[in-house]
């Protein structure tokens, strides 16, 4: 059975002093004996004669590009095409390239949902945090203008119904 090794393929800006192994362990849990150890190969190179330089010039480009597009079908598209300028991946972008955007669109789909389901938790939250503000408040007998220039994220209505509310249950 040959020895299983195991790579992370880093490509960002390459640190100024880079380790060549990261150990699970070692790194994350002081040294500590843990269940599961892994010692990983960290590669940084950006040779563009070979599948992992070329890879790492891809995601630099794209990063690149993201900047400037924003996380949009452009910035993807313009990757592809600077990089197959470059013969970067070029072979590989000639004969999937619609592929390499549909999953590309894909990830941003999912990454776009964990941000409005983040956003929409947040919100939530803030709501919330606002109604509990304006219970209070209405509970204190405070008028509904003081209530609304405390709380401005409640419209009149909504703080007239919520008064109606409090006021059932006293």
């Amino acid at each position: 059975m040959p020895k299983p090794e195991l790579y992370v393929i880093f490509t960002g800006e390459k640190p100024k002093n880079p380790p060549d192994t990261i150990s699970l362990s070692k790194d994350f849990f002081d040294g500590e004996k843990i269940a599961v150890d892994a010692e990983v190969k960290v590669l940084y190179q950006e040779d563009g004669d070979n599948i992992i330089g070329q890879y790492i010039t891809f995601c630099k480009v794209y990063n690149e590009q993201r900047k400037r597009h924003g996380q949009t079908k452009k910035a993807v598209t313009e990757t592809i095409c600077i990089c197959k300028n470059r013969n970067v991946l070029k072979e590989y972008f000639e004969s999937k390239e619609q592929e390499v955007v549909d999953i590309m669109m894909t990830l941003f789909d999912d990454e776009q949902v964990l941000e409005a389901y983040a956003k929409d938790i947040d919100d939530n939250a803030t709501l919330r945090e606002a109604k509990n503000t304006a219970t209070r408040m209405i509970m204190n007998k405070e008028p509904l203008e003081k209530v609304a220039c405390y709380v401005p994220i409640l419209s009149m209505d909504e703080l007239k119904k919520l008064e109606i509310e409090v006021m059932q249950l006293a």
